[in-house]
């Protein structure tokens, strides 16, 4: 297995986090343009079709409450942990690919048994280096990003139906993959203070460049219980965050209209998306990991 890292190296690493966030840039101008179309394609989105997206909104409040119909398995997250770390021995399932449901259900078993033949757990996985936890959350990445890009083309195909039935999709996919960030890097996302976490990781991934300040400036204290209870107080508008995040794809969605073409600007679409949720739930989790380590760990010089 990789040795844990020095003091030296944590906080490197964590100087490589705080470059990334400098270098976080604003929506683009198109971007913002894209949240009036959005409207358009609103107003002209049939009821039934709007309380479908209604009812998958709720969901995320749900989501906030109790987790819901979201949550992933934790013992698949601890699997491709065990696989990064060489635990996993011979029966260890394959690396990431496209499945089917039943496929994934298959695999699920699988993966339930490898990750107890690795005797590993969430607390035990919180101590694993740095380094296994970064290629966990990339294997995980290239799965979910794999999986959304050809669920974007297929919604790209049937016009305004199916891009509607989309924006729930992803925005369900986007809080499986930051989970199973959670996850990598030794957090449970059962835990109400992790879903608070989560949505706020989300929020970063769709925020112009003024939001995603203010996400960070709220997350460099989110440990500190008391501040914590400010940031629970915040989500009471966890419909904003949602609504914000939903607004990002008009211009995207948009292009999803064009016959044939919807097939191609839908699978770029859901891909970047994920890609950039993705990224931002990495890089959050592994900062509080290494804050974590560098204040409440011993480590040689």
């Amino acid at each position: 297995m990789t040795e844990m890292e020095s003091r030296q190296q944590l906080e490197s690493q964590l100087q490589e986090i705080l470059i990334w966030e400098k270098e976080q840039k604003d929506v683009m101008f198109w971007e913002k343009l894209g949240r009036i179309p959005f409207m358009l394609l609103d107003r002209l989105t049939p009821k039934a079709v709007q309380e479908k997206i209604g009812s998958a909104l709720n969901e995320v409040g749900g989501f906030i409450q109790s987790g819901g119909k979201h949550l992933v398995r934790e013992k698949s997250v601890m699997n491709v942990l065990a696989q990064a770390a060489g635990l996993d021995g011979p029966n260890a399932v394959s690396g990431p690919s496209v499945k089917s449901a039943q496929e994934e259900s298959i695999e699920g078993e699988n993966e339930e048994e490898v990750a107890a033949n690795s005797g590993l757990t969430l607390a035990s996985a919180s101590k694993l280096p740095l380094q296994v936890m970064d290629t966990a959350a990339d294997t995980l990445t290239v799965k979910r990003v794999k999986f959304a890009a050809a669920q974007g083309a297929a919604t790209g195909i049937g016009g305004i139906f199916t891009i509607a039935a989309d924006l729930p999709m992803v925005l369900g996919q986007s809080l499986k993959v930051l989970q199973e960030m959670a996850l990598c890097y030794g957090y449970d996302p059962n835990d109400p203070r992790e879903r608070v976490f989560i949505v706020k990781c989300l929020q970063f991934a769709s925020a112009d460049i003024v939001g995603k300040k203010a996400v960070l400036e709220e997350l460099a204290t989110f440990d500190d219980e008391q501040m914590t209870e400010q940031v629970f107080s915040q989500l009471q508008g966890w419909r904003e965050v949602v609504q914000s995040y939903t607004d990002n794809f008009g211009m995207k969605k948009l292009f999803q209209l064009i016959p044939i073409a919807g097939i191609v600007f839908g699978s770029i679409s859901n891909k970047g998306t994920i890609s950039d949720v993705a990224e931002a739930g990495k890089m959050l989790y592994k900062k509080r990991r290494l804050n974590y380590r560098l204040k409440n760990m011993e480590y040689p010089l």
